[in-house]
């Protein structure tokens, strides 16, 4: 095997998001709720015959030297090499974007933990679900849950994760048609850094007493944030409330809303299209549906 194709690469949720403390180092200690949905980037894994890791696609904005997938898959190259004393070969890299840059989805994350299950088959590295969570890790927090590939509750910086169950939803997602950079949030001194630690029981009980609406847990408690520093998340947060409990997840700017079945996710989309064609909502706004997924997908084709 020396090709992986369309490969996927699907985003993320935060239920809730809280923010308990800051450690001496600086990183902020947070607890959360992890939920992939079957929206993605894809990406294309060719071997090549030297050992040159490219991408053979440009992504506006991003070098490729500075790509979390090139950074990825030259970690993994290296570790390869520490533990065989050989070099694995190089590698093309094509990536299909749809996931927007700076939307709280977790594209790039999710992007550099695709890139790194795709070559560990294709090199047949051998190394585990843990092992590749680790490597992952120093290059962005959420890789690990992307790994890890499956609804999870997590703390510490993210990294610390166990499964958790939450009922099976649809989603209406909006991107605002803004950029939110993540230091901007965790640096400011208006974001709250005490909320009171919960328990995995206290969120799994709340969803177990959920009747005919999908009430969210807790809260993000960097949306204050970004809703303070970038208006249209805010515009976003309202509009989507009026058919639900909306939110934004991570550091934003995607705000999202959660509905039983599809056929009442289709009906909140019609409503923001018909809007969007009055220019009653702005026409920088994207909205679409995007259901849960219960496992990664690539993690079922090449399990650990």
């Amino acid at each position: 095997m020396d090709t992986l194709k369309n490969c996927p690469a699907p985003a993320k949720l935060n239920l809730f998001l809280h923010v308990t403390g800051r450690r001496a180092d600086g990183y902020h200690l947070l607890q959360t709720a992890f939920q992939l949905i079957d929206r993605a980037d894809t990406l294309d894994f060719t071997l090549r015959e030297d050992d040159a890791i490219r991408r053979v696609t440009a992504v506006p904005g991003v070098p490729e030297e500075g790509d979390l997938i090139i950074r990825a898959a030259r970690l993994l190259q290296q570790e390869v090499l520490r533990r065989t004393g050989a070099l694995p070969p190089g590698v093309d890299i094509a990536i299909h974007k749809l996931l927007p840059m700076g939307g709280g989805l977790g594209g790039g994350s999710s992007d550099a933990a695709t890139t790194l299950m795709a070559l560990n088959a294709l090199w047949k590295a051998g190394l585990s679900k843990d092992e590749l969570m680790a490597l992952g890790l120093p290059l962005g927090a959420d890789i690990p849950f992307f790994i890890f590939g499956a609804t999870a509750f997590a703390e510490g910086v993210g990294e610390a994760l166990q499964p958790v169950a939450v009922p099976d939803a649809w989603y209406v997602v909006i991107e605002p048609g803004v950029q939110v950079p993540t230091a901007s949030i965790f640096t400011s001194d208006h974001l709250t850094r005490n909320t009171p630690a919960v328990i995995m029981a206290d969120f799994s009980g709340h969803y177990a007493e959920q009747g005919s609406t999908l009430r969210q847990f807790g809260k993000n408690d960097l949306q204050q944030v970004a809703t303070r520093l970038f208006p249209p998340v805010a515009q976003a947060v309202e509009w989507l409330g009026a058919y639900g409990d909306a939110r934004m997840t991570g550091s934003g700017a995607c705000v999202f809303c959660a509905f039983h079945s599809e056929e009442q996710a289709d009906a909140v989309l019609e409503s923001f299209n018909a809007q969007a064609l009055s220019a009653t909502v702005p026409s920088t706004w994207k909205g679409w549906k995007a259901k849960a997924l219960q496992e990664h997908p690539l993690g079922v084709v090449i399990p650990l």
